[in-house]
């Protein structure tokens, strides 16, 4: 009976042990396999910001008109192409459907000279022999007729059918350059007779019929060159180009009574000719075309107060360049080379996107709206090309090095992802966010890492039982407070706190650690009679009126230190004389808040490791005549080195991952400075942040799931590292 009692006692132990491993095994490679998808998925998301860009021609459309081209384009839709020629028609052709033909439209009018404005404006105007200009656009009405979309196009006069008088004396325009706001737009033109005009125009809204007037202000453009190539007006109506040759006349004509001339620069590149220029969408940067293949983009610079057109960049079209075009909104653009090729740039990538090979050499290019489809006109009619170009400005060489940004004194790494305009240059370096994520866990696990330790090691040798039977609890308690809960604290109570009693709070800092070690002298210079009166392991008891003291006094007298020492406002000190910024919300907050958040998880399993040294080790070094202090140093710190480390390096992965208490604590601003008076933007913080805002599939979109990739890859590395020398510990200490 016996024996069939063990027996079977013995087969459920069995059974259990079996269930047990194999409950454990499973586990664990569920946990696995929960890894491996959540990395194959983000590379699954991140993977087409990396793809190639390509172009496929879909349509050609013989040109039965000989005039010379002034502008072609496509509507959204990429359904349906248009062209102006020189001689003022506009004709329209169907991309999906050879059987529909549509009517052509004709300005009535002896034309003389002509223009277009940038893409996104899609206008053009057109001079005539006695000064006047006509500005059309094509126009495209959808309708719906048994549920099916249909395109009508037709011609549209923006600012009216009667002719804007550009020149009061009649004389015929020979070139010009048009460009229009809302509600003012601006025509620069030269006449027959040799003189520069420019023309403003300001609508006035008729109170009886509610149409707008466009009244003129006219003014003569100095300086002009001779010769004139092309002339640009920028879109915000504040510059003007004018090219002769491989010189560029750069006038401000922001003031219409105060036309001057900036500057006259030299854009050739070296040993070559200019032959095209054109405005990137923005109108804050030029692209400049020269015959030995060799594309420029350039753009104001401000240095030493004084704003110079520079060179920024250098593109390589591999062949001789006919003509530039430009996309709408993006800063993409397309050139067409004399031995038949199309190239496609993008100016932030920095980079060539891909160059297509075609059977004759292009004349004209126009991206439509969406940059989805290009337009070109050759030789052998119109030709519509399929574009897949989703994520140009998303590259290697964007995402990890500085790049020379529109606008910016020189090459710099920016996060800044989005704004309120269309032709907004994205700015998306992750260096920004990934040294905000490093300088946001330094800081915290410089305040965590060492209370923390100290705490463990004092609590699982020092402290008495009863008392760690309190405390312990009470600090893995901490852990449970929400993350929001101290980011809302730190961001509403403390840096204020911080803020208007700075000298107080770094006296606190310099004092707390000097104060701990003269009450510990005193404390050893007490009788013994005295001493005894606190039980043994106690002795943390003493620190706590230390603490508060040192604490209340440093605030109390903040204020005395500030007039002392900082003219009465730290703040404005560190600005004004060191020259060191201060944000209320700075990483001294960050480090403080996260600190108390990272602390429970680093003391808890310190402290267990410590606290399980087995006893007859630290016995042993006591009989053998070492002091508790060189048993503590020499043979428990080291055999529970392992733990350490483990605990160290799970605080720093909480560290780093943190987002709520960065998000609310800091200005969450992606600076890259190590100054601990100023705050950073983090990874996590990051993508909390702007994941809700962007366009799914877009490059906004797919960067912010790099980023997560970017932190996932440091987490796992700083685990891999903390185990392998957790590892090397253990091996090397286990014999003690």
């Amino acid at each position: 009976m016996t024996q069939s009692v063990s027996f079977n006692s013995s087969a459920q132990r069995l059974i259990k042990d079996r269930l047990t491993r194999y409950s454990v095994s499973a586990g664990g490679i569920v946990v696995l396999l929960a890894l491996i998808l959540i990395f194959f998925y983000l590379l699954y998301v991140v993977a087409p910001i990396f793809y190639g860009a390509s172009l496929e021609k879909s349509k050609t459309i013989p040109l039965q008109d000989s005039s010379a081209t002034v502008a072609i384009g496509v509507e959204e839709q990429n359904e349906i192409a248009y062209r102006f020629n020189e001689d003022g028609q506009l004709s329209f052709f169907n991309l999906i459907d050879s059987q529909r033909e549509f009517q052509d439209y004709q300005v009535e009018a002896d034309i003389t000279a002509s223009d277009r404005t940038v893409p996104n404006q899609g206008l053009v105007a057109y001079g005539t022999s006695d000064g006047l200009a006509y500005i059309v656009s094509p126009k495209f009405g959808i309708s719906y007729p048994n549920d099916k979309r249909l395109i009508t196009p037709s011609i549209a006069y923006p600012m009216g059918e009667q002719a804007l008088v550009i020149d009061p004396q009649g004389q015929a325009i020979e070139q010009l350059a048009f460009e229009r706001q809302e509600e003012s737009a601006v025509v620069a033109a030269v006449t027959a007779d040799g003189r520069g005009l420019l023309v403003r125009y300001e609508a006035e809204e008729d109170m009886f019929s509610e149409s707008l007037e466009w009244l003129p202000e006219t003014a003569d453009i100095p300086s002009l060159p001779s010769n004139i190539d092309q002339i640009l007006v920028t879109p915000d109506l504040r510059r003007l180009y004018i090219r002769n040759g491989n010189q560029l006349a750069n006038y401000n004509i922001s003031d219409i009574d105060n036309v001057r001339l900036n500057s006259v620069d030299f854009i050739n590149s070296t040993d070559s000719n200019v032959t095209d220029i054109a405005l990137l969408t923005g109108a804050s940067s030029l692209i400049v075309a020269n015959d030995n293949g060799k594309v420029s983009q350039w753009f104001d610079v401000a240095k030493d107060g004084v704003r110079k057109l520079t060179q920024i960049r250098e593109f390589d079209a591999g062949a001789k360049v006919n003509e530039i075009g430009v996309e709408y909104f993006r800063k993409g653009f397309a050139v067409s080379g004399e031995d038949g090729s199309i190239t496609l740039f993008h100016t932030t990538g920095g980079g060539r996107l891909v160059r297509e090979m075609t059977d004759a050499k292009a004349f004209s290019l126009a991206f439509s709206p969406r940059a989805s489809g290009l337009l070109t006109e050759t030789e052998n009619g119109l030709e519509f090309y399929h574009v897949d170009n989703e994520h140009p400005e998303v590259t290697w060489r964007a995402l990890w090095s500085k790049i020379w940004y529109e606008g910016y004194p020189e090459p710099q790494y920016v996060w800044q992802s989005t704004s309120a305009s269309d032709d907004f240059e994205p700015k998306l370096s992750l260096v920004p966010i990934s040294f905000g994520t490093i300088k946001a866990a330094f800081y915290a696990m410089l305040f965590a890492a060492p209370i923390a330790l100290a705490g463990a090691i004092y609590t699982a040798y020092f402290m008495s039982a009863p008392l760690r039977k309190v405390v312990k609890p009470t600090v893995e308690i901490m852990e449970a407070l929400p993350t929001v809960i101290l980011g809302f604290l730190a961001g509403l109570w403390l840096a204020p706190l911080i803020e208007d009693n700075l000298p107080g709070v770094i006296a606190i800092m310099l004092l707390l650690p000097v104060g701990f070690l003269l009450t510990a002298f005193a404390w050893s210079k007490m009788p013994k009679k005295v001493r005894q009166l606190l039980p043994e392991g106690w002795d943390a008891i003493v620190l706590i009126p230390v603490v508060l003291f040192i604490g209340w006094g440093c605030i109390q007298i903040s204020p005395a230190l500030e007039q002392w020492m900082f003219d009465g406002d730290a703040r404005l000190y560190l600005t004004n004389e060191l020259g060191i910024n201060f944000d209320q919300r700075n990483s001294m907050v960050v480090g403080l808040a996260m600190g108390f958040a990272v602390i429970p998880t680093i003391f808890s399993i310190a402290e267990d490791a410590i606290f399980s040294v087995p006893k007859h080790l630290s016995n042993g070094s006591l009989a053998l005549g070492a002091t508790p202090w060189q048993t503590l140093t020499k043979v428990v710190i080291l055999t529970a080195s392992p733990g350490i480390f483990s605990a160290v390096m799970m605080g720093l992965g909480r560290a780093v991952g943190e987002t709520m208490i960065v998000l609310m604590a800091t200005g969450n601003t992606p600076v890259m400075d190590w100054s601990i008076f100023q705050g950073m933007r983090t990874l996590s913080a990051n993508i909390a942040v702007e994941m809700p805002e962007s366009e799914v599939g877009s490059s906004h979109y797919r960067v912010l799931f790099l980023a997560a990739f970017v932190l996932f890859v440091f987490t796992f590395a700083f685990n891999t590292i903390a185990e392998f020398v957790r590892q090397r510990l253990r091996d090397k200490y286990s014999s003690l």
